[in-house]
C-alpha cells in the first residue's frame, strides 16, 4: 500500500518537469521577437544576436528532453511538432525576413529569393526522413539563420547571395549529408568543444559588428580559428557524405 502513492507521486513530478521542457522549449520565441525588433529598427547585427540566442535554446532543449524522456511523461504534447514550428520561424522565416529588409540580393529579385527560400525550407521539416540512422541530416538542413550571418558578417555581395539561396534551395533535396553537431556520435568529442568555441566566436563577431567595427578590426587569432572551425564542420559534413556514398 506504501509503494502506490510514491509512484504516483514520481510520475507527477516526471509529468511536470516534462512540462517544463516544453515552456523551455517555447521560449525560443522570445529572442526571436527580439530579433523582429531589431529588424524592425534597422539593425542586422542585434537581429542575429537574438537569433543565436535561440539556437542555443534550441541547441539545449532537446537533449533535456531526451534525458527526461519528455516524450513518454507527458505524451499528449508533441515536442517535435512544437520545435519544427519555433525552429521555421527563427531559421527560416526571420532569415528571410533580413533578406527582405536588408537588400541582400539583387533590387527586384527580394520577392523570388525569399519564397524559393521558404517554399523549399518547408520540405526539410516535413521530410520523415531527414535524419539518417546516426542522425546526420539528408540535404541542406534549412539552416537560413546562419547562412544570412555569413552574408551579413563578411558583406558578400547581392548577387553571391542570390546564387546561393538558390543552390542551397536545391541542396535541400541533394543526396548529401551535414552532421549533426551535437547528435553525430562520430568525432563528438572534438565537435560539441568546436561547436562551443564556433558559437562563442559568432557572438564575438556580432558584437563586434554591433558596435560598428569591421571583421578586420577582430585580432588575427580570433579570425584565423573562426574560419578553421567553420571548415572544420564543413569537412565533417563532406567526409560522412562520401563514407555514405562508399558504403552503399
Amino acid at each position: 500500500m506504501t509503494d502506490k502513492p510514491s509512484i504516483e507521486k514520481t510520475s507527477k513530478k516526471q509529468q511536470v518537469a516534462a512540462a517544463w521542457v516544453h515552456v523551455f522549449t517555447a521560449t525560443g520565441l522570445i529572442p526571436v521577437m527580439f530579433s523582429v525588433d531589431a529588424i524592425w529598427q534597422g539593425e542586422a547585427y542585434l537581429a542575429l544576436l537574438w537569433l543565436a540566442l535561440a539556437m542555443i535554446v534550441d541547441g539545449l532543449d532537446g537533449p533535456l528532453a531526451r534525458h527526461l524522456e519528455v516524450s513518454k511523461h507527458l505524451p499528449q504534447i508533441d515536442g517535435a511538432i512544437l520545435d519544427h514550428v519555433i525552429d521555421y520561424v527563427s531559421y527560416c522565416f526571420i532569415p528571410a525576413l533580413i533578406v527582405y529588409r536588408f537588400d541582400l540580393v539583387p533590387e527586384g529579385w527580394t520577392m523570388a529569393a525569399t519564397s524559393v527560400l521558404l517554399m523549399s525550407s518547408l520540405y526539410t521539416f516535413a521530410n520523415r526522413e531527414l535524419k539518417t540512422a546516426e542522425n546526420d541530416f539528408r540535404g541542406f538542413p534549412a539552416l537560413w539563420n546562419i547562412v544570412v550571418f555569413y552574408m551579413i558578417m563578411f558583406e558578400t555581395s547581392p548577387m553571391t547571395n542570390l546564387g546561393l539561396i538558390v543552390f542551397l534551395s536545391v541542396m535541400v533535396f541533394a543526396p548529401i549529408l551535414v552532421a549533426h553537431p551535437i547528435r553525430v556520435i562520430s568525432m563528438r568529442r572534438l565537435t560539441i568543444p568546436a561547436l562551443i568555441v564556433w558559437t562563442g566566436l559568432v557572438g564575438g563577431h556580432l558584437w563586434n559588428g554591433h558596435q560598428g567595427n569591421a571583421v578586420a578590426d577582430l585580432p588575427a587569432f580570433v579570425r584565423f580559428l573562426f574560419w578553421a572551425l567553420s571548415f572544420y564542420f564543413v569537412f565533417l559534413s563532406a567526409w560522412r557524405s562520401v563514407k555514405l556514398a562508399g558504403e552503399k
